[in-house]
């Protein structure tokens, strides 16, 4: 089993995530696409890494915003799993279209 990153551990490794916030519970972050179509194409894309790492992250979909949720639940919170697939998805966000952060809605 994945061992549980301490609470300083999840500071450190959001630090160097863009746009994730969280705790030890869980890494959270949300962005909205250009188009309904872009962030399914993201989410396809997210899924294919997730299948490969074996570790899935919670998607939420309303319409062209997404808010991903990663957490390795069988260890009860956050896990080094968990830092890699947030890094996965963000290469995947920022090589599709031009994704913004809700706090770009103004």
């Amino acid at each position: 089993m994945a061992e549980l990153l301490d609470p300083e551990a999840v500071t450190t490794a959001l630090r160097e995530l863009d746009g994730w916030s969280g705790d030890p519970a869980a890494l959270t972050r949300t962005v909205q696409l250009p188009t309904f179509a872009d962030a399914i194409a993201v989410v396809d894309r997210v899924a294919v890494v997730a299948e490969s790492m074996d570790h899935h992250p919670d998607i939420d979909i309303r319409w062209r915003t997404l808010t991903f949720r990663c957490s390795t639940h069988s260890a009860g919170g956050v896990t080094g799993r968990d830092t890699e697939l947030a890094r996965r998805i963000d290469e995947i966000v920022s090589n599709q279209g031009e994704p913004r952060g809700l706090e770009d809605e103004g």
